[in-house]
C-alpha cells in the first residue's frame, strides 16, 4: 500500500513520514528542502504545477497532504502565493488523488477558529481572522468534498527538521542562560511532532474519515514555556511574561484558539492531555539528534 505524504521537510511532514515507514511504502515530496528518510522515496515536486503528473506515476492508495505555507505573517503579506499553494495547489492535488480512489488526509490548523472561546469542538464552525486561517479553511473544504478526513493541529513542536518551533527555540535559549520571553494572553493547545505521526498511524490504520482534533492540552505560550523548563531542569526564572500586543504582528492571532481534544483521545487511546509524556519524549528525541550532531 502507497502512502503519499506531501510536505516531508516540514515538522509534522516528517514525523508521519517516519512513523508510517515500515508498515506502509512511504512516497514523501518536498520543495526546496530535503531531509533524509531512509527507505522512504523522496520527490522534490512544486505541487502548485505537477500534482497531476505525481499522482499518475505514484497512484497512491492514501494521500497525506501536509505541504503548505504556515507562516502566518507571510499569508498576510503575500496573499495571492498563499491562496496558489495553499488552496488551489491543495484542490489540484487532492481531486487528482480523489481520480485514482486514495484515502485522503488533510492536515489543518487550529487557527480556522477566531480564538473568542477557545476548547472548539470538532462540531464548532470555523471562522478565521487571519488570511492562513482562511485558505486552511478552504483547503478542508475542499479535502470534505472529495470525503477527505480533515485533522487539525496546533502549535507543533518537536525535534527534527523544519522550521524552528517555539519548543526547540525555548529549549535551546534555557540551555544557554537565555531569557525566554513568552505571551501569557494567547492560548491553544502544543502538540507534539511525534504524537502527530503516531496519530496518523492509527488513524490511516483505522481508515478514519470525518475531523478530530489531535493537539495537546489548553495553555499558553508562557505556561507552555515554564512546563519545559521544569521537565528540563532549567531555571523558570529565565521565562518572562509578555502580553500578545507587545509582539508586533502582521496578521491578528486567534486569543484562545485552543481545540478540545476529547473525541481524538477516545479514538486514539494516546494521553494527549499528559504534557509529562509528551516532553520525556521531545526531551529523548533531543537528545538522540544532538548525539547525531555531534558525532
Amino acid at each position: 500500500m502507497i502512502v503519499l505524504v506531501t510536505g516531508v521537510s516540514s515538522s509534522p511532514g516528517y514525523k508521519i513520514a517516519v512513523r508510517l515507514l515500515g508498515r506502509y511504502q512511504v512516497v514523501g515530496t518536498y520543495n526546496e528542502h530535503r531531509v533524509e528518510i531512509p527507505s522512504a522515496e523522496l520527490v522534490r515536486v512544486d505541487l502548485t504545477k505537477n500534482s497531476a503528473e505525481l499522482i499518475r506515476n505514484y497512484k497512491p492508495d492514501v494521500l497525506v497532504h501536509v505541504a503548505a505555507i504556515g507562516n502566518v505573517d507571510q499569508c498576510e503579506e503575500q496573499p495571492d502565493l498563499c491562496y496558489r499553494v495553499n488552496v488551489v495547489a491543495s484542490r489540484e492535488l487532492i481531486a487528482n488523488a480523489y481520480r485514482v480512489g486514495a484515502a485522503i488526509y488533510y492536515l489543518s490548523t487550529d487557527y480556522v477558529f477566531d480564538g473568542e472561546r477557545g476548547l472548539y469542538t470538532e462540531d464548532d464552525v470555523p471562522r478565521p481572522i487571519n488570511y492562513y486561517g482562511l485558505t486552511k479553511l478552504l483547503a478542508e473544504e475542499i479535502a470534505r468534498a472529495f470525503g477527505g478526513a480533515i485533522i487539525r493541529v496546533a502549535w507543533i513542536y518537536g525535534a527534527g527538521p523544519g522550521r524552528a518551533n517555539f519548543g526547540k527555540i525555548v529549549v535551546d535559549k534555557l540551555r544557554r542562560g537565555e531569557e525566554v520571553r513568552a505571551i501569557t494572553d494567547q492560548w491553544s493547545a502544543p502538540t507534539l511532532n511525534t504524537i502527530i505521526g503516531e496519530a496518523f498511524v492509527k488513524l490511516i490504520d483505522g481508515k478514519f474519515t470525518g475531523t478530530l482534533h489531535v493537539v495537546g492540552p489548553r495553555m499558553s505560550r508562557y505556561e507552555f514555556a515554564k512546563a519545559i523548563a521544569r521537565h528540563f531542569g532549567y531555571d523558570e526564572g529565565l521565562v518572562k511574561p509578555i502580553r500578545l500586543g507587545d509582539v508586533n504582528y502582521k496578521a491578528r492571532r486567534p486569543r484562545d484558539s485552543s481545540l478540545s481534544n476529547r473525541r481524538a483521545m477516545e479514538l486514539l487511546g494516546i494521553p494527549l492531555n499528559d504534557m509529562d509524556y509528551a516532553l520525556s519524549i521531545f526531551r529523548r528525541e533531543l537528545e538522540e539528534e544532538m548525539t547525531i550532531q555531534h558525532h
